[in-house]
């Protein structure tokens, strides 16, 4: 199956992991993907590709075209989700908007900016990183998630398993994974 097709659509996670079908459950019960559609919403992070951790949350990516409206969308279904917190930030350049809240045992983090959700690096990374973890396998996939038990976030993870030097998120853009 293309990875891109698979990953647009949050069915595949209904027959995944016991984690993927809770988060599955979670995103369809509180209509999170449905909500967020407007806004091209795509999830993405570790649970998706299957090297999430305890504690880890679904990370889901929108674009917005009028950050005012985006604001009030997500405050108008959210805001009454126990922890939420809504703020604003630059990543990368971009300007960015960023809510968390808590449905059920999941963080959920919509992160949304005006770029298009498959030109966001949280999706080129998903990318890349999914198509390491199939061509460098199990031992591999363990190996990640022991890192990111130890504190590690997920790019930074990937670029100390890889042996890549300097900025971890830059450089798994630039990495062929063929080579691997």
């Amino acid at each position: 199956m293309n990875n891109i097709i698979k990953f647009d659509n949050i069915a595949y996670l209904s027959t995944g992991t016991a984690r993927q079908q809770q988060a599955y459950n979670v995103l369809v019960e509180h209509r999170i993907m449905e909500l967020l559609l407007p806004y091209s919403s795509l999830l993405v992070g570790t649970i998706p590709i299957n090297i999430d951790i305890e504690g880890s949350d679904l990370d889901v990516l929108c674009a917005y075209q009028n950050k005012k409206e985006f604001v009030n969308h997500l405050r108008a279904h959210f805001s009454t989700y126990p922890n939420f917190n809504l703020y604003e930030t630059t990543i990368t350049g971009n300007e960015t908007i960023i809510a968390n809240f808590m449905a059920y045992d999941f963080e959920v983090e919509i992160f949304g900016q005006q770029t298009p959700v498959k030109q966001q690096y949280g999706y080129l990374h998903m990318l890349i990183e999914h198509e390491l973890l199939q061509r460098k396998g199990e031992a591999f996939r363990q190996e990640i998630i022991s890192l990111k038990k130890q504190g590690l976030k997920t790019e930074p993870a990937f670029a100390r398993a890889l042996k890549l030097t300097g900025n971890p998120y830059e450089e798994l853009l630039r990495i062929d994974v063929k080579q691997f």
